[in-house]
C-alpha cells in the first residue's frame, strides 16, 4: 500500500497511466452490444471472455440452438451479446445473444427504410389480416397486410410460405419496435418499367382487338389486352344508350374491339371506348316511328329483362323489361324466352334523344289476350275455366283456350257467410263455370264470381218486411251471438248478443246449445244492399207493446210472459189520471 501514500510520486502517476490505457481499449456500457469469446463449453452453458469485465458472462446452449448457431459452439468463436447488466444481485453479468441479434436486425431494418432499399425475408405464418414474415439476415418478425401480398386477389398463398424474397419496408415504428411490409410493391415496381414500355406501343386511335372482359366496376369495364395489360372502358364509353353497370352490356370472358381514346404516361393508364367504334345511332333514330315493329337482337340476358340491338342500327342498346314480354304469364324470366343472339320482333314504345333512351315492348307484337276475351265474352257472360292456382282467400281461374287467368274472390264463391270453408273445398285443376263480373284489358285484369251462377237465396227476402216475424233454426252460438239459419232459407246470419233479449242478463249465447228453432224479428232489411238483420229483443218488443195495448188493467198483465209487464201497467194508468 506504500504506492498510494503519496499520489504525486512517479510510481503512483505511472500505475494511473497504465490503468487509463487499458481501460480506454474496451468501454463496457449497460444496453450495448459486444463481442464475447467463447473460451469454455459445458453440457448446458457456454463461457465467454470479454475484455474489461471482471468475471465471464455465461450463455444458455439451448439460446444459440435455438438462433440457429449450433456451428458457433466452439471453442474461440466470436459471438456478439446484449450487456443487460454487468453485475446483478449475485455479482454476475447478465448478457443475451438474441436480443443482440434483435436490435441488429432492428438497425439493418432501419437502415433499409432510411435508404428505401428492399430486404429479403420469408412469409412463416398466417395471422389476423395478414402474415408474419421473417427477416433473413436478423430473424426478425415484420407484418405482411394482406392488401399488400400481391397486385391481385390471392384464393391460396401455400406456394409462397418460408419462401426467400423481396419485400418493401412501407412502415416502422421504432417506439413498439414493429415492422409492416409489401410484397406487392415489389411486384408493382418491376411491373411499373414493364408497363411503361407496353403503354409505348399504342396511340390515341388504335383499335386494339379482342380485348378480353376482366372485371366491373360502378364506373366502367376493365378489359384485358393479350394479357400484358389492362384497360378501363368507362361507364359512358361502353354503349350510346344509357348504362347503369357494365354487367348489363358485358360478360366476364367475353371478347370486343376496343378504340384508344387517352394515354397517361404519368399513371401508365389507357383508356378505351367501346361505342366510338360505331357512328352514333341516335342520329338516325329519327328514321324510325313509334308503336312500329322492328327486329331487335337479344345482347344480354337479365332477371329484370333482356338488352336488344336494333339490328337495322348496331350500337343502339335498348332495355326489354319483363313487364314487355308476355300479355298473360307473370313474373316471367327472359333467360327462359330467349338465349343471347336471338332476333325478335318489338315495339318501340318509347324514344328520349335528351336521355338517349328507347323502350320497346315484345307482347304488343301479339293481340291482347284480354281484348279478345272482352269482345267474344262480355260482362255477365258465363265461361267455363279450370282452377290454376289458388291462395288464402282467393282461386285463379284459366279462361277457356286464351291462357289468360281470372280473379275470383272467395267472396264471390258462395252466398254463405263462411266463404273461407268453400273456398278449401277447390283444388288445381277443378273444372267450374263462372260468370264475368269485371274486365280491364288496360291492367290485364278479369274479375269473375261463381255464386253469380247460382240461385240468389237473398230473394228469400223479396216477400218480406222489417219488423215481421220468422222462425230460424239455431246453427252454432260463439261470443259474438247466434248462428241462425231462417226455415226455407240457404243463407246464414249472426244475431248480435245485443239482439238477444231486452234484459242483458238473459242476452246469453251459452242459454243455446244449438238445434233449437225459435222466433225473431226483421229488424232491417236492405233488398238492393243485400243486407238484413235479425234481433229476438226487437221481437220481445214488439210483443210487449201489443200487448199492453190489448190488455190495459194491471191483473190481466200477471199471466202475461214478462216480468216487468205490471210496472209498465202502472206508469201507463199514472198518465191517464194525469
Amino acid at each position: 500500500m506504500e504506492i498510494y501514500k503519496d499520489l504525486n510520486s512517479p510510481a503512483t502517476k505511472e500505475f494511473e497511466q497504465l490503468l487509463n490505457s487499458q481501460l480506454s481499449k474496451t468501454k463496457i456500457e449497460e444496453g450495448k452490444v459486444i463481442e464475447g469469446k467463447i473460451n469454455k463449453i459445458s453440457d448446458k452453458f457456454v463461457f465467454l471472455f470479454v475484455e474489461g469485465l471482471k468475471s465471464e458472462p455465461v450463455l444458455d446452449i439451448n439460446e444459440l440452438k435455438g438462433m440457429g448457431w449450433q456451428d458457433k459452439i466452439k471453442l474461440g468463436e466470436k459471438i456478439p451479446v446484449l450487456l443487460e447488466r454487468i453485475e446483478d444481485r449475485n455479482g454476475e453479468v447478465l448478457v443475451s445473444a438474441s436480443k443482440a441479434q434483435k436490435i441488429k436486425g432492428w438497425n439493418k431494418l432501419v437502415e433499409a427504410y432510411e435508404k428505401n432499399e428492399p430486404i429479403m425475408g420469408k412469409i412463416t405464418s398466417k395471422c389476423k389480416g395478414g402474415c408474419i414474415v421473417e427477416h433473413i439476415d436478423s430473424g426478425s418478425l415484420m407484418f405482411l397486410p394482406g392488401s399488400q401480398i400481391s397486385d391481385k386477389p390471392l384464393k391460396d398463398i401455400s406456394h409462397l410460405m418460408n419462401e426467400p424474397q423481396k419485400f418493401a419496408l412501407i412502415k416502422l415504428d421504432r417506439v413498439r419496435g414493429n415492422a409492416c411490409v409489401s410484397r406487392r410493391e415489389i411486384i408493382s415496381s418491376f411491373k411499373k418499367e414493364d408497363k411503361a414500355k407496353i403503354i409505348e406501343k399504342y396511340r390515341v386511335g388504335d383499335i386494339i382487338k379482342n380485348a378480353e372482359v376482366k372485371g366491373y366496376s360502378s364506373f366502367g369495364c376493365f378489359f384485358n389486352v393479350n394479357g400484358e395489360i389492362d384497360v378501363l372502358v368507362h361507364l359512358q364509353e361502353i354503349s350510346y344508350s344509357r348504362v347503369n353497370h357494365p354487367d348489363e352490356v358485358f360478360n366476364i370472358g367475353e371478347k370486343h374491339d376496343l378504340k384508344v381514346i387517352s394515354i397517361d404516361k404519368e399513371k401508365l393508364q389507357i383508356g378505351c371506348s367501346v361505342k366510338q367504334l360505331s357512328p352514333d345511332p341516335f342520329e338516325k333514330i329519327d328514321s324510325y316511328e313509334l308503336n312500329k315493329i322492328y327486329k331487335f337482337k337479344v345482347i344480354k340476358l337479365m332477371d329484370f329483362g333482356a338488352f336488344c340491338e336494333l339490328v337495322e342500327l348496331p350500337g343502339l342498346s335498348t332495355l326489354l323489361h319483363s313487364s314487355e314480354l308476355s300479355w298473360n304469364k307473370k313474373n316471367i324470366s327472359a333467360k327462359k324466352m330467349f338465349k343471347v343472339g336471338d332476333e325478335i320482333d318489338c315495339v318501340i314504345t318509347e324514344i328520349d334523344k335528351e336521355k338517349r333512351r328507347v323502350a320497346i315492348s315484345h307482347r304488343l307484337t301479339q293481340e291482347n289476350p284480354f281484348l279478345i276475351f272482352e269482345k267474344k265474352y262480355p260482362v255477365d257472360t258465363i265461361v267455363e275455366g279450370e282452377v290454376s292456382n289458388k291462395n288464402e282467400y282467393s282461386l285463379f281461374v284459366k279462361l277457356k283456350d286464351l291462357n289468360v287467368d281470372a280473379f275470383l274472390h272467395c267472396n264471390d264463391l258462395t252466398y254463405s257467410s263462411n266463404s273461407e270453408e268453400e273456398l278449401n273445398k277447390y283444388k288445381k285443376g277443378d273444372k267450374i263455370k263462372v260468370k264475368v263480373l269485371e274486365i280491364k284489358s288496360s291492367e290485364q285484369k278479369i274479375r269473375v264470381g261463381l255464386k253469380q251462377t247460382l240461385a240468389d237465396p237473398f230473394k228469400w227476402f223479396e216477400d218480406k218486411k222489417v219488423n215481421q216475424t220468422i222462425t230460424v233454426k239455431i246453427i252454432s252460438t260463439d261470443g259474438k251471438g247466434l248462428i241462425v239459419k231462417p226455415e226455407g232459407c240457404e243463407m246464414d246470419f249472426l244475431i248480435k248478443k245485443s239482439q238477444i233479449a231486452i234484459n242483458s242478463a238473459d242476452a246469453r249465447p251459452s242459454r243455446f246449445t244449438g238445434g233449437e228453432r225459435i222466433d225473431c224479428a226483421i229488424a232491417d232489411l236492405d233488398l238492393a244492399k243485400r243486407k238484413v238483420s235479425l234481433s229476438i229483443k226487437l221481437l220481445e218488443e214488439i210483443e210487449k207493446k201489443e200487448a199492453l195495448e190489448k190488455y190495459g188493467s194491471e191483473g190481466s198483465g200477471k199471466n202475461l210472459p214478462f216480468s216487468s209487464l205490471s210496472e209498465d201497467l202502472k206508469k201507463k194508468d199514472k198518465k191517464k189520471d194525469k
